[in-house]
């Protein structure tokens, strides 16, 4: 069991989790995940990593409320424990030196870009963030990532908050009057990082996006987070979550995101359906 130590709401759907995990914190990097069960009926699910504290014995995950599971995790509180939590998994990001580099979060991605640029600047690069949301009220940690940031860009969709424009809006400026950015990270819905890896191409900086399919096991066994790069099959949980934008085949990880809509869409009404009748 793993207790909840903190929970705070960042905006209407998204909520932090403060967790007690003493051996996972030791090991942690940024861009790797764990994968959680609720509960003794619950499915595996992936989070990366947004925070952790070696000394306090802490990790911190940031979940969007879409599914059962993630609204099961919602519904607990402070002090109460989450029966599984296996990691950190997957490959981390390769930090070094690198130069002038850009971190691109959106919506949730917000939460694990933070890490990776964090370490980017302590080894010494310049790092230019972009964060975006569809409005002000989504928008989370701006402060987080402008601490961690020798330049931070903030978009909304709507323009309630920082530009107005979505995130591939500010990186094309950036790219055209900066020869010399050296390597771009971004992470965020999967359509909104397929952009990222368009809009930089033309420029022919290397770009690196994570990767959070279909996940059953998170060790390779089952093949459901398979993703196609480069034209051959590769597995999120262990060859990933980061890979090369440019190799990504976009159309067929997006069409696998759909694969189970309305599973999950029946899952979540039953779920809800019976807090419904224990509450009345």
């Amino acid at each position: 069991m793993y207790k909840i130590l903190a929970k705070e709401q960042l905006n209407p759907v998204i909520d932090s989790y403060k967790i007690e995990a003493p051996q996972l914190a030791r090991k942690a990097q940024p861009g790797q995940f764990v994968v959680i069960r609720v509960d003794e009926v619950g499915e595996r699910i992936p989070l990366t990593l947004a925070d952790w504290n070696a000394d306090e014995g802490t990790i911190t995950l940031v979940v969007m409320k879409v599914g059962t599971s993630t609204y099961k995790l919602s519904s607990l509180k402070e002090g109460d424990s989450i029966l599984n939590l296996v990691g950190p998994l997957g490959l981390a990001s390769e930090i070094k030196n690198y130069g002038t580099v850009i971190c691109v979060g959106g919506g949730v991605g917000i939460a694990p870009i933070h890490p990776i640029a964090r370490e980017l600047k302590r080894a010494g690069n310049e790092v230019i963030s972009i964060i975006g949301s569809r409005n002000k009220e989504l928008l989370f940690w701006e402060d987080k990532m402008r601490s961690v940031s020798d330049k931070l860009i903030v978009t909304t969709d709507d323009g309630s908050h920082g530009l107005k424009a979505q995130v591939t809006g500010p990186l094309k400026e950036i790219l055209e009057q900066n020869k010399n950015v050296k390597h771009i990270w971004a992470i965020g819905p999967v359509v909104m990082m397929k952009f990222c890896t368009l809009t930089t191409k033309p420029f022919n900086v290397p770009i690196v996006v994570s990767l959070n399919s279909i996940m059953v096991d998170g060790t390779g066994m089952c093949g459901c987070c398979r993703v196609s790069i480069a034209e051959s099959t590769r597995f999120a949980c262990v060859d990933g979550p980061e890979f090369d934008g440019y190799k990504v085949d976009w159309d067929l990880l997006s069409n696998r995101q759909l694969s189970y809509c309305d599973e999950e869409t029946l899952s979540l009404d039953i779920w809800q359906k019976k807090c419904q009748c224990k509450s009345n």
